[in-house]
């Protein structure tokens, strides 16, 4: 018995999302017109920044990087999910789910590293105009995204490590539709306070630092925008911002409801908050930048018309 409680785990069981037979197929075809949408969506953000010279400033540089990650993001749990479907499997290799768990922490670190980014881009674009184009030079922007690929990169392949020296038994099944880090770390028979300890210190570093980077520059946004002498003026400021913070709340907001609270207490709230930030938020990402914004619109409109 004992030598069967430590047999060795070589793949793990997904149980999805709903765990009901009778509504995989209404789930299996939202997550595929979501995924299918987002495709699409942020493929053609990338398409229309790429192909207008007009959009080749730093902003819709960072908007381009963000819906490359976006796409990402979302390829790393949802076509798993698809597949085990349609060939009605639940199960992931051990290192199918080491890898997965290696990219879903690798590209929401680096969503929150280029919302920063955009951040500090509004930031100098409104409260320092006359010295933007010194200031956001494309050498800088570009050493900015390479910077948050190290980080994020380097933080994922820690966590990555310190799961793969863990001791999975008897008990392989993940309450989850992929294979998200702490469902899958409960399910360990080793002492996991190293992982523990490094979620909490790095983990916490990684994600406090661009979201304080975000809380700052839109503080010194407002105090800037509050002093200017026309209504008129403050909306238009506030208007550039619209979109980002829109974008901003969406993503930390579903964060914060799933990580911030203990992993013993992890629920079916949780699961749809994690669907919020890997599925729905690329999936609006693209929508909610292109709704107010005529420069995007138009490249949008170009591309239409061409084809």
């Amino acid at each position: 018995m004992v030598g069967n409680n430590q047999t060795r785990v070589t793949e793990f069981l997904l149980l999805g999302l709903s765990g009901q037979s009778d509504k995989e197929e209404v789930v299996f075809g939202v997550f595929l017109g979501m995924y299918l949408l987002t495709l699409i969506r942020n493929l053609l953000i990338i398409l229309a920044i790429s192909c207008d010279p007009h959009l080749h400033t730093p902003m819709y540089f960072f908007l381009a990087n963000l819906s490359s990650v976006d796409i990402c993001l979302c390829s790393v749990t949802v076509p798993k999910t698809l597949v085990n479907h349609m060939v009605g499997s639940k199960s992931i290799s051990y290192m199918g789910c080491m890898t997965q768990m290696y990219f879903f922490i690798t590209f929401p670190n680096m969503d929150g590293f280029l919302l920063s980014v955009m951040a500090y881009d509004r930031y100098v674009a409104i409260c320092r105009p006359l010295h933007y184009t010194l200031i956001m030079r494309p050498r800088l922007c570009a050493l900015l995204v390479a910077v948050s690929w190290v980080i994020t990169n380097m933080h994922a392949l820690l966590h990555t490590l310190l799961l793969v020296r863990l001791t999975f038994c008897s008990d392989n099944t993940v309450h989850h539709f992929f294979c998200d880090p702490y469902p899958v770390m409960k399910l360990s028979c080793s002492d996991t306070f190293i992982n523990e300890l490094m979620v909490f210190t790095v983990g916490g570093v990684i994600f406090l630092t661009p979201f304080t980077c975000i809380v700052v520059s839109y503080a010194c946004i407002f105090s800037n925008v509050l002093r200017l002498p026309s209504a008129r003026g403050i909306r238009k400021a506030l208007s550039t911002c619209g979109s980002h913070l829109t974008v901003v709340s969406l993503f930390y907001g579903a964060i914060l409801g799933v990580y911030m609270r203990p992993s013993s207490s992890y629920s079916i709230q949780d699961m749809v908050a994690t669907v919020i930030f890997t599925v729905v938020s690329p999936l609006l990402n693209p929508f909610i930048y292109s709704l107010r914004n005529r420069d995007i619109k138009a490249a949008l409109r170009k591309i239409i018309l061409r084809v």
